[in-house]
């Protein structure tokens, strides 16, 4: 016992169980949110302003939530607020009758995402400062997509024998409440996580400051292209290319894609650096005319390519953001990073939904060239020499 109080690795795995009971309720959901706002009378237009906002309000919130973690240090309080709100809002989408009341509390989710994750993530690097940034929190995203992937499932297989996706959202109360109870388990484990951080002086790596707005700027471009998936659910029903039963299963197998990169781009990370990031960003551009202009197969190949540039937005970009962020700092950074990128996430998916029903090849040539334009970002920073590996 007294091992697993003291394990960076165990805190890393209980957090992971969180998140993959948390995917499970909200990736569940995600997976048929865009037929069911459709269901209740949204356009393409609509469904993608609804996710866009939902993620800028669950990015640019970050930037208060992180700012308040790191000066009151109420690392636990702060995550455990955000889990009530993120989760609870999902079940409760089995009430909503208008897609006025279903947009509300898609957005409620979203925001509550983004109270929890600064604190959190602040966790997490002390505990992966010892083994690795790239490895602890590709491990952590594995865990977590295991959820990701279980979750439309359950979903699934409740649509098909309710044909509602009033009572799918309704099941997904059940991993919601386990989510809750090992997050408190945890915090009883492990009340002070910072005496983990073998940084915990404060002391980082040098970097200049324009690798952090640079950096930022490359990964807000891969944002602005990467379209969410509730437009690409929305395709899939308006275009009959996958049937209903099938929308939550290919989320699924994105996210099966996903927990497997996690751990692959979480080594290579720690190895080679920025490599991995262009790497996965020429992967991940390839899903735009896979989805948007094929048929059953060709989106099967796109949804793998997408579950590939989720891998890494989740877990090697978050251990760049470890591995220069100066201790004191981390929420605050998380925070302003992930507001700024997710204000070009929101104008991306929104540009896209009205690129939609205006063009479809106009929104896979903006997805595709505006991912390729972050790469010379990117690739400035190797020939810098920084984060090699």
């Amino acid at each position: 016992m007294k091992l697993f109080k003291k394990s960076p690795w165990a805190f890393i795995v209980l957090i992971g169980v969180v998140s993959l009971f948390s995917d499970m309720t909200h990736e569940g959901a995600r997976g048929i949110t865009g037929p069911f706002l459709a269901t209740l009378g949204a356009s393409g237009a609509i469904v993608g302003f609804v996710a866009g906002f939902g993620e800028l309000v669950g990015y640019g919130l970050r930037l208060i939530s992180g700012i308040i973690s790191d000066r009151t240090k109420k690392y636990w309080t702060i995550t455990f607020i955000g889990y009530f709100i993120n989760l609870l809002a999902v079940p409760a989408l089995a009430l909503a009758g208008s897609w006025q009341l279903a947009a509300v509390l898609m957005i409620l989710e979203r925001a509550g995402r983004a109270i929890r994750n600064p604190a959190r993530d602040v966790m997490l690097s002390h505990a992966t400062s010892s083994i690795g940034h790239g490895k602890g929190f590709g491990v952590h995203e594995a865990l977590d997509q295991i959820g990701a992937v279980s979750g439309p499932l359950i979903v699934s297989a409740v649509y098909l024998f309710s044909g509602s996706y009033n009572e799918s959202f309704a099941v997904l109360l059940i991993p919601a409440l386990l989510a809750l109870s090992i997050l408190g388990v945890a915090r009883i484990k492990y009340p002070k996580t910072e005496q983990m951080d073998t940084n915990g002086n404060g002391e980082t790596q040098v970097f200049p400051k324009r690798f952090f707005w640079i950096y930022l700027a490359g990964v807000s471009l891969m944002a602005a292209g990467f379209a969410d998936y509730p437009l690409i659910a929305y395709h899939f029903k308006q275009t009959n290319q996958v049937s209903d039963l099938m929308i939550p299963v290919m989320y699924a197998i994105a996210m099966g894609v996903d927990a497997l990169a996690a751990l692959l781009l979480g080594h290579w990370f720690d190895k080679h650096g920025m490599k991995v990031i262009i790497g996965s960003t020429l992967v991940s551009l390839l899903f735009a005319p896979l989805v948007f202009m094929g048929n059953f197969t060709t989106a099967l190949l796109g949804m793998v390519c997408w579950g590939i540039g989720m891998a890494a937005q989740e877990s090697v970009v978050r251990a760049v953001l470890s591995s220069i962020l100066p201790a004191d700092k981390k929420a605050t950074g998380f925070g302003m990073f992930n507001a700024i990128f997710g204000l070009f996430w929101f104008l991306g998916s929104f540009l896209m939904g009205w690129l939609y029903d205006v063009s479809v090849p106009g929104l896979i040539v903006f997805s595709v060239v505006i991912q390729l334009a972050s790469i010379p970002l990117f690739y400035s920073l190797l020939l810098k020499k920084v984060l090699q590996g």
